[in-house]
């Protein structure tokens, strides 16, 4: 069996204890400015996709998005927003479990400058490295390009990593390659599962 060098964890649902990124935007930005959540949503739909490839910024399209939401907005609450992001002590205390024997690493589709943001606050980089960002590599988890950014700036093969995501779609484009892949379940959050699952598929990991 070749062995386990990298385990790549997905952020959002994964990492954090909110599903989705846009959730945690969404509601935050809908409770700060009394705009109905649905609202908030359908107008930054609009442009997710765009921003999560980088074909565009925040900073680019605010003044749509305030024209969207009928208020005029100092960008300084999108920032808070991103803030309110909640982690995962618990996953994190796996992935700094693994550190201690393999690299540990994310890959996620997201926002440059929500992922910039809370590498700062949260220090992630001590801790992950390579962080692949969809935004700078513009592509997503549908592709394999994303993966073989995370591959090549690792120097391994695809056989020497494990992938967790919260979403099974996003487990076809790694699994392809022939990364080997775990499915989280954010609704249950058990751990104790992932960690079986880790050591099934070659990691060394203790009672983290």
């Amino acid at each position: 069996m070749t062995s386990i060098k990298a385990v790549l964890f997905d952020f959002d649902g994964v990492l954090t204890t909110d599903k989705t990124g846009s959730l945690t935007t969404t509601r935050y930005l809908s409770n700060r400015t009394g705009i109905d959540l649905s609202r908030v949503r359908e107008v930054f739909r609009r442009f997710n996709s765009d921003l999560t490839l980088g074909k565009t910024t925040h900073e680019r399209i605010w003044d749509e998005i305030c024209r969207g939401l009928g208020q005029d907005l100092s960008i300084d609450i999108l920032k808070e927003a991103f803030e309110s992001t909640p982690l995962s002590k618990r996953m994190l205390d796996i992935a700094k479990g693994l550190r201690s024997t393999h690299s540990v690493g994310i890959v996620t589709d997201n926002k440059k400058d929500r992922i910039d943001l809370l590498k700062k606050i949260h220090a992630l980089p001590s801790l992950f490295d390579p962080i692949v960002v969809s935004a700078e590599v513009g592509a997503g988890k549908e592709g394999p390009e994303i993966f073989l950014e995370a591959l090549h700036r690792l120097r391994i093969s695809p056989q020497e990593a494990i992938f967790i995501d919260n979403r099974q779609e996003n487990l076809i484009a790694p699994l392809s390659l022939g990364i080997k892949t775990i499915y989280f379940d954010d609704e249950k959050q058990d751990f104790g599962e992932l960690l079986t699952a880790l050591r099934a598929q070659g990691a060394t990991v203790g009672d983290a």
